[in-house]
């Protein structure tokens, strides 16, 4: 899939694409070293796309639609039970009975705000900003993915000002120790 255009369209290829990776884990038998492979691409995915949400999207949720501060907070709160099953995750090898349990409650509550935001938060915010915007946003996403940390920190800021200002260097730490271990490579 192609990343480019607004940010409904750049949010909406993200999803896919996890849900893509999800779909390999399924297909994969219990105890497989390539799920424990395929759920670190998972998290380095959804990670960077929630680290791009939080400090562009969220914000402009609050500033264009209607009830929007609910709107992310609750976004929000989603994401940070997602970054905790992600660092529980990220202790376990495939083989642990744990990593099925964590796997199947991260695609449950992915797939559950996947929805939410494809059927409610982005019609909403397509009806209250002008394409214009919706394309500037989705340039700021793709810059704030590139630099976005690949592991979850769940103790880290998620909102604007302090998001944006630990994001980078978080990011560049997580990259090198992934570009180390080979984290996320095939095995």
């Amino acid at each position: 899939m192609g990343h480019g255009g607004n940010v409904i369209d750049e949010l909406v290829t993200d999803h896919r694409e996890v849900e893509e990776i999800f779909g390999r884990i399924e297909a994969l038998p219990t105890g497989d070293k390539n799920r424990k492979v395929a759920a670190d691409q998972a998290t380095m995915e959804l990670v960077r796309h929630s680290v791009a949400e939080e400090e562009y999207l969220y914000p402009a949720v609050r500033e264009h639609v209607a009830d929007g501060d609910a709107i992310a907070d609750r976004e929000i709160e989603d994401h940070s039970r997602a970054e905790q099953i992600m660092k529980d995750l990220e202790g376990c090898d495939a083989g642990d009975p744990e990593f099925d349990r964590l796997i199947g409650m991260l695609m449950t509550e992915i797939r559950s705000h996947v929805v939410d935001e494809e059927e409610n938060l982005f019609p909403k915010l397509q009806a209250a900003c002008s394409p214009d915007a919706l394309d500037t946003l989705g340039d700021k996403v793709r810059k704030a993915k590139k630099m976005a940390p690949t592991r979850p920190h769940p103790s880290a800021p998620d909102t604007p000002p302090a998001n944006k200002m630990m994001a980078p260097g978080a990011g560049l730490v997580d990259r090198m120790r992934d570009a180390l271990s080979g984290r996320g490579k095939k095995a």
